[in-house]
């Protein structure tokens, strides 16, 4: 079948912000419905993708009472794994409404933002951090933490630099509640 949006995990989730997706090793992943994934698969590309021939759980006629699917969104209210699942249930929704053509398109701006983070202020211990931030922060927030980390930094070195965006986007997350830690 084709695969129109392999950065689009098939339970929701955005790859495009995920630690795996970001990186530069060989054990890089390229998306959840990416060529190397569908192989190993994951037990939603196996019933979505391989048994019923869709490329999403929410387009399966299944969908409102799949228990596991149910069991997924219900722990990413309260759990992630290496991945945050914080927004899974608010971009199931987004897409719902606006489309999946929609919501890669607000991905993709996520994904730039978090790839200045990476590029400009990870001092190599941060990419968790800024892969949560680029996820849970709304994208005004995501911008405006990144220019004021921009002007606050100019001519420092990299563990400076990242200091000041993690002051700046903790901040940010304590006066808006959002949560930059993985929750296990």
């Amino acid at each position: 079948m084709h695969i129109e949006y392999p950065a689009i995990g098939v339970c929701g989730l955005s790859c495009r912000l995920c630690p795996m997706y970001n990186t530069e090793a060989e054990s890089r992943c390229s998306g959840c419905k990416s060529a190397n994934r569908m192989a190993v698969g994951c037990p939603f590309i196996t019933c979505a993708v391989k048994r019923k021939g869709i490329e999403f759980c929410r387009d399966c006629e299944e969908s409102d009472t799949c228990e596991k699917w149910k069991k997924h969104r219900d722990a990413g209210r309260t759990h992630d794994s290496f991945k945050c699942y914080q927004t899974l249930e608010e971009d199931i929704s987004f897409i719902a409404r606006h489309g999946t053509s929609a919501f890669q398109k607000i991905q993709k701006q996520r994904e730039f933002f978090l790839g200045e983070m990476l590029r400009d202020f990870n001092e190599g211990r941060s990419k968790s951090y800024y892969c949560i931030a680029a996820t849970v922060l709304k994208l005004e927030d995501l911008e405006e933490a990144l220019s004021r980390a921009r002007e606050e930094s100019g001519g420092l070195d990299i563990k400076a630099k990242s200091k000041i965006l993690h002051r700046i986007l903790d901040d940010v997350a304590s006066r808006k509640d959002y949560h930059l830690k993985l929750r296990k």
